[in-house]
């Protein structure tokens, strides 16, 4: 996958102009983070595999020379590199969740923006107020 790199929102003076601004924008966000939940997942399954196989196995090199040769530079560092995948399985989900917050979070952001530029519709039995009102002065007191 192929993020679009020519796409960027214009935060400020220096977006999308080689100035220092990051421009991130919902579609990128989009795109992005279901690749990274997706390959959590194949690594996770992968890690499994791994150790599953490997661990069932037992010791499969034998004696060659070979064979000893890998067992002395793998058996000890062997839980360490299943536990460094795991680290990785774990960052990969983690990003996956950072950036499904970040979109979300640009989504409800546009959507408070918005709000803010709309008109609220005015209530039909007070005039010249907007809705909730009573006819009675509003809320810091008034005519009764």
């Amino acid at each position: 996958m192929q993020l679009n790199q020519d796409t960027t929102s214009d935060y400020g003076p220096g977006a999308g102009k080689g100035g220092e601004v990051l421009g991130i924008g919902v579609p990128e966000l989009k795109l992005a983070a279901p690749v990274f939940g997706k390959q959590s997942r194949k690594l996770s399954r992968s890690l499994t595999t791994l150790i599953t196989t490997l661990d069932g196995l037992g010791e499969p090199w034998g004696d060659a020379p070979a064979g000893q040769k890998f067992a002395e530079q793998y058996k000890p560092y062997q839980r360490s590199i299943e536990a460094a995948a795991g680290t990785l399985v774990l960052g990969l989900v983690s990003i996956h969740e950072a950036l499904d917050d970040m979109k979300d979070g640009h989504v409800d952001n546009d959507e408070l923006v918005k709000g803010i530029f709309t008109k609220a519709a005015r209530d039909p039995g007070t005039p010249g107020r907007r809705g909730g009102g009573d006819g009675k002065g509003g809320e810091h007191g008034g005519a009764e």
